[in-house]
């Protein structure tokens, strides 16, 4: 396999993070080695072993060019009042905005870009709890993300062109039944160590044995 894994599982599991800021948009990133974290990815659990899931590789410019040119429309149309608003946002927030906004700006660089895709019966999504259905795509998705970052490489979890999903599905000729789950942006990095990220303590916001109210 191409670029084998370095890092230990517990390194892995807690510095992958949605890199938007420091990623490499002049380095090309080999087709090959994606393929290879999409085959890793494909050993995620999924319902009843169907395997419905598609995956949509994006690495010609033009195909990229247009995907993010819908992907920039909807995220300046989602996040219109709030980057109006953006100084006298706190500063966490702020940061994560303006870095937000950085990679909707430049995704037409990103060399690698790859979708998640579910192919449902007849294309609806049902109505009520979707966890089940998702179930069967998402743990893939974050299967690939571990798998690029443990082989040098790093990846944006986004979903904000799913507001604007069926140009998307336009531009890339996916039939009526295939839905999309997320777009994952793949780079390699401008640097090469990460920290884990700021996360509330496991007390705020464990029950156990049914649920207790934390105020």
């Amino acid at each position: 396999m191409i670029g084998e894994p370095s890092l230990a599982c517990r390194e892995l599991l807690t510095t992958t993070r949605s890199v938007r800021r420091g990623l490499d948009l002049e380095r090309a990133v080999d087709p090959e080695l994606v393929k290879d974290c999409l085959r890793i990815a494909l050993q995620a659990p999924n319902g009843s072993n169907r395997q419905n899931w598609r995956w949509i590789l994006l690495t010609d410019p033009r195909v990229r060019t247009a995907v993010a040119e819908v992907y920039r429309a909807a995220f300046y149309d989602r996040n219109a009042a709030a980057l109006e608003r953006l100084d006298e946002a706190p500063e966490a927030a702020r940061s994560v905005l303006t870095a937000a906004r950085g990679l909707a700006d430049r995704l037409h660089r990103v060399p690698v870009l790859v979708i998640p895709c579910l192919e449902l019966a007849d294309g609806r999504l049902p109505t009520g709890n979707q966890a089940g259905l998702w179930a069967s795509l998402l743990p893939a998705a974050w299967n690939y993300a571990l798998a690029a970052r443990s082989r040098g490489l790093v990846t944006t979890w986004t979903s904000v062109h799913l507001d604007r999903e069926q140009e998307v599905a336009d531009l890339l000729g996916l039939p009526p039944a295939v839905r999309q789950g997320a777009l994952l942006p793949t780079a390699y990095p401008l640097r090469t160590t990460f920290r884990p990220g700021p996360r509330l303590p496991l007390e705020k916001v464990l029950h156990h044995n049914g649920w207790q109210d934390r105020g």
